[in-house]
């Protein structure tokens, strides 16, 4: 059956426009849906959501020992070889498990697409598969949970993403091989393995082998031929160089099959896992200080400690989050944002919150962030956002001088990040003497009120005066034409 698979993936990649070469790949293009979302909902839910401890790597860090997890998972569930991860997943039931439901709040958050996690470092598949038992359709829930979600999201008119961490599985359990665990009895070796020793240098100098690489590429074309997918999201690992050769068969098998489908499809990746242009760069819980020519895409979660369902959460604000999108699209980003469902299938009611407060602001405010696309400049103001990976709880809370700028149609937003109480703020890069600015403004209004705007512009600044909007909810966007 394998060498089947195979052939027919090497055959899709003959008959389609893309050639599994980086100079072909590098025709690729960003689809528009994907530049015009900008806010789309991970969801990251397995049966590391059963312990709930820690965070989603509770599978690898509790057969690590002297952690947290470790002595958690002893003084709880008792040795691991008696009990290990394997025993968690028929406490895993999803009995609440209600896609539509997620579905519907998920439209109501105000995002346009949604990428659940179909396989994470854990190796357990939360979707139907022909090449491992160790799946939802077969154990804990009984159900294709990616199946389910991805008909209720397309019912909402949103698009439907998968997500795949299976590269780090290589090494993810492979703690458990170095004393007495379930990891090292053979009958369960199609889950936990290969369990390979931690690589030293970051990870990096651990090479997967053609057997791992292979089923890696079977897995992933599995998804696409199952789902078909608009967004095939990676996490790091894939930038080893033991993936290189089957990153590229993987590109060309899934752009040829969004030619085929009709639908503008991407993958995301990290750091220089894909050459730019041939893939969407994604950063994980960071931002760019500057505007990027090409699409890129911000992941990070609601919670500051974990992206799967933990009992202590660190719950960000609503508030800093959508100040965090507005700053993103400013700068030619989307934002992807995670939520973390309990074992039984339901989101917490903080996450609940959080995600309406969201669609909230974005059901009056989303005129300046849909479809738009960067001004000349991102914005100004003091504040510094920091650049790069995991910096995302790092930056200081935007002030009333923090204004950023998108565009569409014609016309430019001004997005105050936060609303200053007399109501009056002062645009500097819109004087008339601004390097950028326009050569005539013709009006200034609020786009949530219908309130009187004074305003008037000198060299340095535009002045712009609307007591009106002192309790306007923040952040506040200003709409100007100009000519």
């Amino acid at each position: 059956m394998k060498q089947k698979i195979l052939e027919n993936i090497h055959n899709k990649i003959e008959q389609g426009p893309f050639s599994a070469s980086w100079d072909s790949l590098e025709n690729y293009k960003i689809p528009q849906w994907y530049e015009d979302a900008k806010f789309g909902i991970f969801i990251h839910w397995g049966v590391y959501c059963v312990p709930a401890f820690g965070n989603e790597w509770y599978p690898r860090n509790m057969y690590i020992r002297g952690s947290r997890e470790f002595e958690y998972h002893i003084a709880n569930y008792g040795p691991h070889s008696k009990f290990g991860y394997k025993d968690f997943i028929p406490m895993f039931k999803a009995e609440k498990f209600d896609p539509a439901a997620w579905a519907e709040l998920f439209k109501k958050s105000g995002a346009r697409y949604v990428v659940p996690v179909a396989e994470h470092h854990d190796g357990f598949q939360m979707y139907d598969s022909a090449l491992s038992r160790w799946n939802a359709a077969q154990m804990g829930p009984k159900r294709d949970v990616i199946g389910e979600l991805a008909n209720a999201v397309r019912e909402q008119g949103m698009i439907f993403g998968v997500s795949s961490h299976r590269a780090e599985h290589w090494w993810f359990m492979g703690e458990g091989m170095n004393f007495d665990s379930d990891v090292r009895d053979p009958e369960y070796a199609d889950f936990y393995g290969p369990a390979m020793p931690q690589p030293r240098d970051n990870y990096m100098d651990s090479t997967p082998d053609q057997e791992f690489l292979e089923d890696w590429l079977m897995r992933t074309c599995e998804l696409i031929d199952k789902y078909q997918p608009q967004i095939l999201w990676f996490d790091w690992w894939i930038m080893n160089l033991g993936f290189k050769p089957y990153l590229k068969k993987l590109a060309a098998y899934y752009y040829n099959k969004g030619a085929e489908w009709g639908k503008g499809v991407a993958i995301n990746y990290k750091y220089d896992a894909f050459p730019v242009g041939t893939a969407v760069l994604d950063i994980e819980r960071g931002q760019l200080s500057g505007i990027r020519p090409m699409l890129w895409q911000n992941d990070t979660s609601v919670s500051k400690n974990s992206w799967g369902y933990i009992k202590d959460h660190d719950y960000k604000e609503a508030n800093d989050i959508i100040c965090d999108l507005i700053d993103v699209v400013s700068k030619n980003g989307v934002l992807l944002l995670n939520v973390g469902p309990k074992a039984d299938g339901t989101i917490p009611e903080n996450e609940q919150e959080i995600l309406l407060e969201i669609g909230k602001w974005l059901e009056v405010n989303g005129e300046a962030i849909y479809g738009t696309r960067p001004w000349k400049v991102f914005g100004e103001g003091p504040t510094q956002v920091a650049e790069g990976a995991f910096t995302d709880t790092r930056r200081n809370p935007f002030t009333s001088e923090d204004i950023r700028f998108t565009a569409k149609d014609g016309r430019l937003y001004a997005i105050v990040m936060k609303w200053p109480e007399n109501g009056r703020v002062a645009v500097k890069s819109l004087g008339k003497g601004a390097k950028y600015a326009p050569e005539t403004i013709n009006s200034v209004k609020l786009l949530s009120s219908n309130e009187a705007v004074q305003w008037s512009r000198t060299d340095n600044e535009l002045l712009v005066d609307a007591s009106a909007c002192r309790h306007c909810e923040n952040p506040v966007v200003l709409v100007i034409n100009y000519s």
